[in-house]
C-alpha cells in the first residue's frame, strides 16, 4: 500500500524518530560533501497553488541532492487552472512521476489528490496543516535541547496551520504546548480534542505572558497568512499584544530558544532584537526543512 504524508499523524512515534535520525545523518553527509544518489531516476511533481520560498527550494534541492529530479508546476500553466478535476490530474500524474508534493489553498484538495493518486502525496502546506514544517521544528528542538519529551513549547499568535500541526505532533513527541491566541483565531478544536484524547498536555488561552511562562521554546508565525491579506489591518489591531519581543522573552526560561517558520514580518509578530539574537534558532529551523524533507522523500520513494 502506498504511503502519503498529508498529516504529521501519518507517521508513528517510531517513524518520527527514524526520520529525524535520517535527517541528521543526511545533514552531516551534506556538510562533508557526500551525496549518495538514493533517488536516481525518481521524479517529484511539485504543484504550487501558493507561492513559496523554503518549500520550493528545499524540495527542489533535496531531490537534486538525492539524485532525482523535481518539476515545478504552476496550476495556472496546467489543466488544473482550466478546471480539470483534481482526481483526473492525480491519475495522470501517477503515470508520469514518482511522487507529488502540493502546496494547496485547501486541505480538501490535498486529501482528494492523495485519494486518487497511485503514488505518494506530500502535503507541502494547506490551510489546515503544515506537517513538513513541524518535522523541521522537531528536528531543530532535538538539536538544541536534545529531547522533545516534556519540552515546554509556547505558541504566541495566530492559531494557524502550523499551530494545528504542532498540536497534533504532541502525540508523537511528548512536548507540552501552551497556546496564546485571540479568541477568534484559535486553532482547530478537532485537533485539540484529538491530541488531548491521546494524553497530550495542552493549554489554550489568550494571555501571551501566561503561555510563555517557563517555556523552553517560544514559537510564532506571521499574523497574516497567505489568503488573508484583506484582513491585514484588522489582524494587526487584534494581534498587537501578541508580539514576541524582548520583554515577553523575560517570562520564558533563561535558556529558551525562539522559533519562527518564516517569512517573518519584522516589527509585527517578532522584533529584530529577538529574531537576530543568540536565542533565535530560526535559520537552523529553515535549513532543517531541507534535511527532513530529504529524509521523508527517502522513506516514501527509496
Amino acid at each position: 500500500m502506498k504511503k502519503d504524508f498529508v498529516s504529521i499523524l501519518d507517521i508513528s512515534r517510531e517513524e518520527l524518530g527514524e526520520l529525524i535520525a535520517t535527517a541528521r545523518r543526511l545533514k552531516e553527509e551534506r556538510r562533508v560533501g557526500v551525496f549518495p544518489p538514493h533517488l536516481s531516476q525518481k521524479t517529484l511533481g511539485m504543484i504550487f497553488e501558493k507561492s513559496s520560498t523554503r518549500t520550493r527550494i528545499s524540495f527542489e534541492v533535496g531531490m537534486y541532492e538525492l539524485g532525482g529530479y523535481a518539476l515545478f508546476l504552476n496550476p495556472k500553466d496546467m489543466q488544473l487552472g482550466r478546471g480539470e478535476a483534481i482526481r483526473d490530474t492525480a491519475r495522470v500524474m501517477s503515470r508520469f512521476v514518482s511522487a507529488i508534493m502540493i502546496r494547496a489553498n485547501s486541505h480538501q484538495s490535498v486529501m482528494e489528490l492523495a485519494a486518487h493518486a497511485d503514488i505518494p502525496v506530500i502535503n507541502g502546506l494547506s490551510d489546515l496543516e503544515h506537517p513538513c514544517q513541524i518535522l523541521a521544528d522537531i528536528m531543530t528542538i532535538m538539536e538544541h535541547l536534545h529531547r522533545t519529551e516534556k519540552v515546554r513549547v509556547a505558541w504566541v499568535g495566530d492559531g494557524n496551520n502550523v499551530c494545528n500541526s504542532l498540536i497534533l505532533s504532541t502525540i508523537l513527541t511528548g512536548m507540552e504546548v501552551s497556546i496564546a491566541c485571540p479568541p477568534q483565531y484559535q486553532p482547530s478544536l478537532e485537533f485539540i480534542k484529538t491530541a488531548q484524547k491521546e494524553g497530550a498536555l495542552l493549554t489554550i488561552g489568550e494571555d501571551p505572558l501566561a503561555a510563555v511562562r517557563n517555556a523552553d521554546v517560544v514559537m510564532t508565525d506571521t499574523w497574516v497568512s497567505m489568503g488573508h491579506e484583506e484582513e491585514t489591518k484588522e489582524r494587526e489591531r487584534v494581534f498587537g499584544r501578541y508580539q514576541v519581543n524582548a520583554d515577553l522573552m523575560t517570562h520564558a526560561k533563561p535558556g529558551a530558544i525562539v522559533m519562527h517558520c518564516l517569512p517573518a514580518h519584522r516589527g509585527y509578530e517578532i522584533t529584530d532584537e529577538v529574531i537576530d539574537s543568540n536565542r533565535s534558532v530560526v535559520w537552523d529551523q529553515a535549513e532543517n526543512r531541507l534535511h527532513v524533507q530529504k529524509a521523508l522523500l527517502l522513506r516514501l520513494l527509496a
